[in-house]
């Protein structure tokens, strides 16, 4: 086994965006810590089978949000980067739960993995999952989901202030059009709305798990330690840009 790069948590690793990024940053070198719901443990199994073929180390850790901080750091001896998504939310009705799941629970994964970082005393790679509509809403009938998505992009941003001073950087990337399994469950709610924007990505590309996966390989690297507080959309519906500044300027 070639030595490891560090030691990677990934939520939402049994499948779809969770699974590819797991599985990319394995190949990168790193051993790597699965969480998903209880449900979905045969999958996890699948996926910690498959890093381990690559050479690396796979550990299933805890859904409770300190547990699988400390899991991860007695089983792989340590924190570097944490990628952290939230389930999907197609039968979630009240306002308040999904700003507890998306926004609360991304706070308590951002609070806990820090601290362990911090401690650690190496720095550390912090990145969320929001959503294209944490920068335009592009969702009929979705205020909750689009409020909480948008407080992920604030919490980025005000966790990159916090955390720079301890060599931490904080980012999230927002995926658009992405071929998972929350893909159906959007078409079936929305109709051909789904598919117009498609039709209107300049790309013509479905998007795959693997896409975002490939930026979530560079914000973990070494490579990417001047990049904080950004927010980066990947769907090419409007113009982007990824500011490099240490943080001076957040998007």
């Amino acid at each position: 086994m070639s030595i490891s790069k560090g030691i990677a948590l990934i939520t939402g690793s049994a499948q779809g965006i969770g699974r590819s990024i797991a599985l990319r940053l394995a190949r990168d070198g790193f051993n790597v810590a699965l969480n998903d719901l209880p449900n979905k443990d045969a999958k996890l199994e699948v996926v910690a089978n498959q890093i381990e073929s690559l050479g690396r180390q796979a550990y299933i850790v805890p859904s409770r949000f300190k547990e699988m901080v400390d899991d991860t750091v007695t089983k792989l001896g340590g924190l570097d980067v944490v990628s952290f998504s939230c389930p999907p939310l197609a039968t979630v009705e009240s306002w308040d739960h999904t700003l507890s799941v998306n926004a609360r629970g991304a706070y308590l994964c951002y609070k806990y993995a820090a601290i362990q970082m911090i401690e650690q005393g190496r720095g550390g790679r912090i990145i969320g999952a929001s959503s294209i509509v944490g920068k335009m809403d592009r969702l009929p009938h979705n205020s909750s989901y689009t409020a909480s998505k948008f407080a992920v992009r604030g919490l980025t941003q005000a966790a990159a202030v916090e955390l720079g001073q301890y060599g931490i950087t904080v980012n999230a990337y927002a995926p658009g059009a992405i071929h998972a399994s929350m893909t159906k469950v959007v078409l079936d709610e929305s109709g051909n709305w789904f598919q117009s924007v498609f039709e209107n990505v300049p790309i013509k590309h479905i998007g795959q798990p693997e896409d975002i996966a490939s930026i979530v390989s560079y914000l973990a690297s070494k490579e990417a330690h001047f990049i904080t507080g950004q927010f980066m959309p990947l769907l090419c519906l409007s113009p982007a840009h990824i500011t490099v500044d240490g943080g001076l300027n957040m998007g």
